[in-house]
């Protein structure tokens, strides 16, 4: 498989759960197939909606020059993970039960290729969950993100998710990280790898304002990326207060919760032209109608957000009459490195990570992320 290559001060506690992680015991079962004995390993499956269990599987084997046998240490639930999670599918993406999960990992190198030359054993690195062929005509031209044979992490039809103790990826898909970036920090690479994708889509040059729709991890990476990038004002619409004052405290000049706001009129009081762009990061469709009232002519959206639906609506007189232009974000492109690189100089943005559990409590992980439960942000499982 071949790959491409002014902000106020919050105070957080970290809440970790299971301090005492509950040992696995190894065993080992016989391959009908081959033979011979294969160590097993827990991993992480949906088995229905709103259902997580701990199962058991055959431990990944390296089978090509360029693979590379990974030991995980972290796994981030992710905003994909909770819509898989919850309504058991994603658009026309339907889970087949069981499933294991996972696509946000920091891993430690266990072995090698005969022809990886980057990585060794002992290394701390974090995945990129895109396995691409390289070759199709979305990859030549330099859009692997939409790869014709793309394979993703913990998908429907994809290989086997992050959120098990071993994982087998290519060479390509494993980025180093710095003495500075632990496995602990390392996982919030990926989603910040789409905040920094994201910002590219919306143009060459920092806008001078921008509005994000739902500080959630993902609208979270957005404005700490736009604040590393130079973005002037940047405006935060999120109804849960610990989540907006998150978003102050990484770099947004404003936020306000819309089920007591006016925030279509206030946020215009203070920029009467309107804003530059806007990223929306919630998936909901009064978020889509205030990011058009609320953009400038000539502006940008980006739909970074999930809908629960197949289908959203859009007043189609604004958009003619102000020309706004619509992209659609999907997951990163080539983003890894840099994303990796922001950590080592952009620490804060490591402040959303907000609960950690062991593998074994993976269902109580799940339950509160997804039911906002306790002041969650981002929920991380330590696998090890």
């Amino acid at each position: 498989m071949s790959r491409r290559r002014g902000t106020n001060h919050v105070e957080q506690e970290i809440i970790v759960h299971g301090n005492t992680t509950k040992k696995v015991e190894m065993t080992l079962s016989r391959s009908r197939e081959t033979g011979s004995c294969r160590e097993e390993m827990p991993a992480v499956a949906l088995t229905a909606r709103r259902q997580v269990e701990i199962v058991r599987l055959p431990r990944p084997r390296i089978s090509g020059p360029h693979d590379v046998l990974l030991r995980m240490a972290y796994a981030g639930i992710c905003g994909s993970d909770l819509h898989y999670y919850r309504d058991g599918r994603i658009g026309d993406q339907r889970v087949r039960f069981p499933m294991v999960l996972g696509h946000e990992g920091s891993a430690v190198v266990v072995e090698v290729g005969e022809g990886v030359r980057g990585l060794r054993p002992g290394q701390e690195v974090v995945v990129d969950p895109a396995l691409v062929c390289g070759a199709c005509d979305q990859c030549r031209a330099g859009r692997s993100n939409t790869c014709r044979a793309l394979r993703f992490l913990g998908s429907p039809g994809g290989p086997l998710g992050c959120m098990a103790e071993y994982v087998v990826m290519p060479e390509s898909c494993c980025h180093p990280l710095p003495p500075q970036v632990g496995l602990r920090q390392g996982v919030i690479a990926e989603p910040l790898a789409v905040a920094l994708h994201t910002l590219r889509l919306l143009g060459p040059r920092p806008p001078r304002s921008m509005a994000v729709f739902g500080a959630g991890p993902m609208g979270l990476c957005v404005v700490a990326a736009a604040r590393a990038k130079g973005v002037g004002q940047i405006f935060v619409v999120e109804p849960l207060a610990w989540r907006g004052r998150m978003a102050l405290s990484l770099g947004a000049q404003w936020w306000a919760d819309p089920r007591t706001t006016p925030v279509v009129s206030e946020l215009l009081a203070a920029v009467p032209e309107g804003v530059e762009v806007v990223a929306e990061c919630c998936g909901a469709q009064q978020a889509l109608d205030q990011a058009l009232q609320l953009l400038a002519p000539g502006g940008r959206l980006a739909i970074v957000g999930i809908p629960p639906g197949n289908r959203v609506r859009f007043d189609i007189n604004l958009l003619r009459r102000k020309e706004l232009s619509i992209v659609n974000v999907r997951r990163q492109n080539d983003c890894m490195s840099e994303a990796v690189q922001m950590l080592a100089d952009e620490l804060a943005a490591l402040r959303l990570i907000t609960h950690e559990y062991p593998l074994a409590e993976a269902a109580s992980a799940f339950a509160v992320t997804a039911d906002y439960a306790e002041g969650v942000i981002k929920t991380l499982l330590r696998l090890q």
